[in-house]
């Protein structure tokens, strides 16, 4: 299953989040990071919706962002 969304359907998830899960993306990404070393990316998504039982998309949204603010990181 691929897992790339377009930066706009991206930026409408993440503008969700909050008002759907209570929580900020700050807050879900520090979780991503202090969570299990998984390598996958649906592995990741699964455990997120398991253990914090969020919706697919929620979870898809967050771990992508997660990825690409760790992908950044590399570069500076």
């Amino acid at each position: 299953m691929s897992h790339v969304l377009s930066e706009e359907t991206h930026r409408n998830m993440l503008a969700r989040i909050p008002h759907c899960t209570g929580r900020e993306v700050s807050d879900w990404l520090r979780t991503v990071d202090e969570g299990p070393s998984l390598f996958r990316f649906e592995e990741k998504v699964s455990w997120l919706r398991h253990e914090h039982n969020l919706a697919y998309g929620h979870a898809k949204a967050i771990i992508h962002e997660y990825d690409l603010r760790r992908a950044a990181r590399k570069f500076l």
